[in-house]
């Protein structure tokens, strides 16, 4: 999150156009096709002496995320543009390897903890508001250092963070347990042609993730909400205000998701409020700015939906694994998660996407080590600018929301049959046996 908020008003600020910025961004965001399939296989090919899997990788990233995003934040003021935006395109491929090295184990622990989908749903649910909870964190003090009233600089805003980074990353390494050790040979004798079957065969892996895209890369609103709430509310601070009241849907929400999960199928509630958020997307759109109470209000309305679809959101996959094992007969749990880490770390493509958005409408180079020092200079952007800045933070995700239920409207799995299918790839229960109760044919 720290990244996804701060990385791109951190370059906008240091003088280097928004069309360059979003080359750079484009460059080094394609590491991430590389890096999550190589570590897919990884994650699956390792063996480690203490018999986990997860555990190993987490501990050592534990020390290098917090480590490496603080690198990324720290390009020396006396560079060129261009050599600015090498820094950074390095310094973000040292980062996603860093990252991946956290973000497949920490998912793909959840299938060596439990084999039950209800107790799954509630691991990811929990996990989901913890995750969430830290971006409200990273949100609300972020701006608050940075804006124009406090006046602290980038990169000590991030040393802050990631301090925090470590300290709430190292818990899990010391205190987890994985056990569910995976079937002798199940994970680990699979070749190149295996890999492709199980990725062809597994179709709502990609069915799922193509809609996740399309809703993640459409959220240029997170890329420039800094200069949203200066530019077209006057301070830095009104994004604290709009993160406080977009979290509190969730705060509701997530302490009762695991009771709700037992009553309605997850991903009934993760469609339908997809499609909820298209509509109120384009209704916010629609209101504008200029009233502030009718856009707070359109703000609250529309994080409803926003607050669910973030809990649920990375919670399919365990279902996708199983449905893979269910077809294939191969675990490849590491091959999944690597293709949700890529979904999820490509949705950062968000921010280019913003840029590039920005670049159409105008948008002047800026020069300033914070937004104190933005006020004091008196920059402006022009009115055509300004309006591109509304689209990149409320239409580009109307659209995106609406292509991701159209997406979505073609995943069948549901935790019913999920759970049967779970028992059967654990040897619990006969396929014939299990296809007979299942309310989908697979």
């Amino acid at each position: 999150m720290t990244l996804t908020a701060f990385s791109t008003t951190y370059l906008m600020m240091n003088g280097v156009n928004v069309g360059a910025v979003a080359t750079a961004m484009f460059i080094a965001k394609l590491w991430d096709v590389f890096a999550d399939a190589l570590f897919g296989v990884l994650y699956d090919k390792v063996h480690w002496r203490s018999g986990n899997k997860a555990i190993p990788w987490l501990r050592l990233a534990s020390f290098t995320v917090p480590l490496t995003t603080l690198i990324l934040f720290l390009i020396p003021s006396g560079l060129t543009p261009t050599m600015k935006l090498v820094w950074f395109v390095i310094a973000y491929i040292i980062w996603d390897t860093s990252y991946t090295m956290s973000d497949v184990p920490i998912y793909a622990m959840v299938t060596s903890m439990t084999t039950q989908v209800n107790e799954r749903n509630s691991l990811l649910s929990m996990a989901r508001l913890f995750a969430l909870a830290g971006s409200f964190l990273v949100t609300v003090i972020g701006p608050v250092l940075v804006s124009e009233r406090v006046g602290m600089t980038f990169p000590q805003m991030v040393a802050i963070i990631a301090v925090m980074t470590l300290v709430l990353m190292f818990p899990v390494s010391v205190f987890g347990k994985e056990r569910i050790k995976p079937k002798a040979g199940s994970e680990s004798h699979y070749h190149l042609k295996d890999i492709i079957h199980y990725l062809r065969t597994n179709k709502f892996l990609g069915i799922y993730y193509l809609g996740y895209l399309f809703w993640g890369l459409t959220q240029t609103d997170q890329v420039v909400s800094l200069f949203t709430a200066y530019c077209l509310f006057g301070t830095a601070l009104f994004a604290t205000l709009t993160t406080v009241l977009v979290a509190i849907p969730t705060i509701i929400f997530s302490p009762f998701m695991g009771r709700i999960l037992k009553r309605i199928d997850k991903f009934k509630l993760f469609y339908y409020s997809m499609i909820a958020l298209a509509v109120l997307a384009f209704a916010m759109y629609f209101v504008g700015y200029h009233n502030k109470t009718l856009y707070l209000i359109m703000v609250v309305l529309r994080a409803i939906p926003i607050g669910l679809i973030g809990v649920l959101g990375l919670t399919f996959t365990p279902d996708i694994v199983e449905y893979g094992e269910f077809k294939t007969h191969i675990d490849a749990r590491g091959i999944a998660f690597a293709v949700q880490s890529f979904a999820a770390k490509l949705s950062s493509m968000n921010a280019p996407l913003g840029l590039a958005v920005l670049s159409w409408f105008g948008w002047k180079a800026i020069t300033a080590s914070s937004f104190a020092a933005l006020e004091a200079e008196n920059v402006t952007q022009s009115a055509s600018a300004l309006s591109g800045l509304w689209a990149v933070t409320a239409l580009v995700p109307a659209i995106g929301a609406v292509l991701a239920s159209i997406a979505l409207s073609f995943y069948k799995l549901n935790d019913h049959d999920v759970q049967l299918m779970a028992k059967v790839n654990a040897g619990e229960l006969d396929r014939a046996t299990a296809q007979k109760q299942m309310k989908n044919k697979y």
